[in-house]
């Protein structure tokens, strides 16, 4: 099992000094499942539990890991409505890759990277569909 987190790619220095493009280009297909393989699914979760939003992080990854973007999609939207953007700007250095047990010997498993691969993809592939419950009426102006 590989013990350092999976590299991101990142925007040539050169290239990106003329343009405002994101430098982290997020991960491939490939470069996710080789991540994910490393998460230890731990029985007791103490990733969850420091998850502000509680996603349920081993079961994302086991999707992944399935190669089923779609279910991983609709585990994180369970309680997490932004995960492109938690996969970015989230701190989980401090949260759930803080109490990783992978961690604890070796460098814990890059959730935030995982979950940023699931959010753009999942915005790509539109694999998440809005419910319409009915009519909406604006009274009055």
């Amino acid at each position: 099992m590989q013990k350092t987190k999976n590299p991101m790619p990142m925007q040539d220095p050169i290239v990106r000094q003329n343009n405002f493009s994101e430098v982290a280009l997020g991960y491939t297909w490939e470069e996710a499942l080789r991540e994910a393989e490393r998460c230890l699914q731990c029985k007791h979760k103490p990733c969850v539990t420091s998850c502000p939003v509680n996603v349920s992080i081993p079961e994302f990854i086991q999707a992944i890991l399935d190669k089923d973007i779609n279910k991983a999609a609709e585990i994180i939207y369970e309680t997490n409505c932004f995960p492109s953007i938690c996969g970015r700007v989230c701190p989980q250095e401090v949260q759930c890759e803080k109490t990783c047990v992978m961690g604890i010997r070796n460098e814990p498993v890059a959730i935030g990277r995982l979950e940023r691969f699931v959010g753009d993809l999942a915005q790509v592939k539109s694999t998440i569909t809005p419910v319409a419950k009915g009519k909406v009426a604006i009274v009055g102006s």
